[in-house]
């Protein structure tokens, strides 16, 4: 128990600094952001003084209170998860905006990055088992994959995949001339269908690191001494490559999965922005676009969460999967 009240109370330390950082970042910003954000919402209709004073709350730029009365109201808002109106998607809260547009990227990049995870670790599993066979040759054209820029693979499979075959769409995330979001089968099998090419995208860009991690974990776990000693008890080799050898190969690759997992909701920022996908990353770049700190504000708090979040959860699975972290010395 001491061990994860340590890990716990690592977070909740490493999170209250993120929301301290988020807090001074407009601070530090040249010039005033509220002079900003009004200039842009004055542009698409009337702003009250009651808009302007929210604003000065919201980025802490309030010269009427002191700057730990402005920290103790900032921390409330964000308790309250209040972020005020988008500039971008006025007069919509930020919380709106950021509530539609995380589902399509917890699924998009979730799903994608949950499936490379798998098929790396399983391809890279029976590469390091049988060095020297086919799989294990191919472990460089995999990795070569990975090397090419997110964008590059993404505008490559919109050409061939959507121009020239014409087999999937090349962007949006549902044809929203024949549906209508909801739990019909007609929008979930566009939205499946939208998502496929980028989806496509992440898995053949990520899936060679978790395969050549996984082959070399897996060539080192061979050579370890209870390897010989369960091949000397005459255990089938299934036995021995699952429950000896890739159950100890896998660690690390549980470790660079939480990093992974975290990054879920800041989305493929590239990839959301070639194929137009109404994700976290696509609307991260447009807040960044339009000067949109509000919204700026939020998403780094929802990116941050979902990172500590994640890590937490899988550093304490890691406990569980491995005793030995849990010793102290």
């Amino acid at each position: 128990m001491r061990y994860y009240g340590q890990k716990l109370a690592f977070y909740v330390i490493a999170l209250w600094a993120a929301l301290t950082l988020n807090f001074f970042l407009p601070r530090l910003l040249p010039g005033n952001p509220v002079d900003i954000m009004l200039a842009k919402l004055a542009q698409k209709g009337p702003v009250s003084p009651a808009a302007r004073q929210s604003l000065e709350l919201l980025l802490g730029t309030d010269d009427d209170r002191s700057l730990w009365e402005s920290y103790v109201g900032y921390l409330g808002n964000v308790l309250r998860f209040d972020f005020g109106p988008s500039i971008t998607y006025f007069p919509t809260p930020v919380q709106d905006v950021i509530g539609q547009a995380l589902p399509w990227t917890v699924v998009l990049v979730g799903v994608s990055t949950l499936l490379s995870f798998v098929f790396g670790v399983t391809l890279g599993t029976l590469a390091g088992w049988k060095r020297g066979g086919w799989l294990d040759n191919l472990i460089p054209v995999t990795t070569m994959l990975q090397a090419v820029p997110y964008f590059w693979m993404a505008i490559l499979l919109v050409y061939l995949l959507a121009v020239v075959w014409r087999i999937f769409p090349a962007f949006g995330g549902y044809d929203i001339y024949t549906t209508t979001p909801g739990w019909t089968w007609s929008f979930v099998s566009s939205a499946v269908v939208h998502a496929t090419l980028p989806a496509a995208t992440i898995i053949i860009s990520s899936v060679g690191g978790w395969m050549l991690g996984m082959r070399n974990m897996m060539v080192a776990t061979l050579s370890e001494d209870y390897i010989t000693t369960a091949e000397a008890k005459g255990l089938s080799p299934v036995r021995i490559r699952q429950r000896y050898a890739a159950r100890n190969a896998v660690l690390p690759s549980v470790a660079g999965f939480a990093l992974s997992l975290g990054f879920v909701v800041s989305g493929s920022l590239v990839t959301e922005q070639v194929f137009s996908y109404p994700g976290i990353g696509y609307s991260l770049l447009q807040a960044v676009n339009n000067n949109d700190y509000a919204l700026m504000q939020g998403l780094f708090l929802v990116i941050t969460v979902a990172v500590l979040g994640a890590n937490l959860i899988v550093d304490l699975l890691y406990g569980v999967i491995d005793p030995r972290t849990r010793v102290r010395r």
